[in-house]
C-alpha cells in the first residue's frame, strides 16, 4: 500500500478520462499494418502478430466524451453499472496476446475475479486456444472488432458490419455463442454507428475509469488509478494487448496489486452483463 500512496501526485495528474472519444482524421503519423483497409490485411505469414491500434496516435488529440452518445442512444450505449451495490467490472482490450493474456488470467483465476474480454478477431482466430481458455474459466467475451480500425475515421456502415460480423463468426466458432457486447477500437462512433450496432442487436459497452495503462506507467500507478477513482457500478478499461512493440507487463502487476486492496474495501468483481444486467449472447 505505502508503494501505491507514493504515486498519489502523479495519479492525480493522469486521471481518469471516462469514455474519450474523438472524431478527427488521422494525421498520416502510423502507415504500418493496423493503417491498412481490411481487404489489404491477411493473417498469414507475413503478419507474424496481429496487432491493436496505436493509442498515442488516435486517442489522444481533441476528445469529445462518450456520455453524449450514452444521453442520445441509453438503451445501447453502457458506460457504467448501477451505484446501489459495491459491484464494479475489469475489462481488457485488445487479446487475446499469447505474451500477456494466460499471465493474466492466471491472476485473476488466483483471487477468483471475473472479467470481460473485448477481443480482436484475427487475435482470437490466430489463438483460439486463448479465446477458449478465457471463455473456459468463466470470463465474458465481446467483440472489439477483427482489425482495430478507427471506426471514425473509415467513415463507412459497410466497414462496422465487415469487422464485426468477421469477429462474431470467429467467436462463435471458437467458444460457441454469439456475443451482443461490441466495444468500438479506442471508443470512437458517432451517431450512424451506433444506430447500426442497435440495428445488429449490440449493446456498446464504454467505461467509466479510464487506467490509461497503454501508456505502460508503472503498475503502482495504474493500480492508484483505479484504487483512487473506483466507484459503485464502475467500468474499468484496461488492455491486455497492443501493437507489437507494446508491453502489458505492468497491467498485469497492477491488477495482482488493486484487487486484494480493492476486495478489502468491499467491492465485488464481475462481468459486465452481471454488472449491468444485459445479456452477452443470442
Amino acid at each position: 500500500m505505502k508503494r501505491i500512496m507514493i504515486v498519489l501526485m502523479i495519479s492525480l495528474m493522469v486521471g481518469s478520462y471516462a469514455g474519450v472519444v474523438c472524431a478527427n482524421e488521422l494525421d498520416g503519423v502510423h502507415q504500418k499494418w493496423w493503417g491498412k483497409k481490411d481487404e489489404e490485411r491477411q493473417v498469414d505469414d507475413e503478419i507474424p502478430e496481429p496487432q491493436g491500434g496505436p493509442e498515442y496516435t488516435e486517442r489522444v488529440r481533441q476528445p469529445v466524451s462518450n456520455i453524449i452518445l450514452q444521453q442520445r442512444y441509453p438503451d445501447t450505449v453502457i458506460l457504467r453499472g448501477p451505484d446501489t451495490s459495491n459491484r464494479i467490472a475489469l475489462t481488457f482490450d485488445d487479446g487475446p496476446d499469447p505474451r500477456y493474456t494466460p499471465e493474466l488470467l492466471d491472476v485473476l483465476s488466483e483471487y477468483g475475479v471475473p472479467a470481460t474480454f473485448f477481443v480482436m478477431g484475427a487475435r482470437a482466430e490466430r489463438y483460439p486456444e486463448i479465446l477458449e481458455r478465457i471463455n473456459n474459466e468463466g470470463h465474458i467475451i465481446g467483440n472489439h472488432t477483427y482489425w482495430h480500425p478507427n471506426l471514425v475515421e473509415e467513415g463507412d456502415i459497410a466497414t462496422l458490419e465487415r469487422e464485426v460480423n468477421q469477429t462474431e463468426e470467429v467467436i462463435n466458432d471458437i467458444v460457441g455463442y454469439r456475443t451482443r457486447l461490441f466495444r468500438a477500437p479506442y471508443g470512437f462512433l458517432y451517431n450512424q454507428l451506433v444506430e447500426k450496432l442497435a440495428e445488429m442487436d449490440y449493446s456498446v459497452i464504454g467505461w467509466s475509469l479510464d487506467t490509461l495503462d497503454w501508456r505502460e506507467m508503472p503498475a503502482e500507478e495504474i493500480a492508484y488509478t483505479v484504487i483512487s477513482n473506483v466507484n459503485p457500478g464502475a467500468i474499468i478499461l484496461m488492455h491486455d494487448g497492443g501493437e507489437y512493440d507494446s508491453d502489458r507487463t505492468n497491467t498485469i502487476e497492477a491488477v495482482r496489486q488493486l484487487i486484494p486492496i480493492l476486495q478489502e474495501q468491499g467491492f465485488e468483481f464481475v462481468t459486465v452483463p452481471e454488472l449491468t444486467g444485459i445479456p452477452y449472447q443470442r
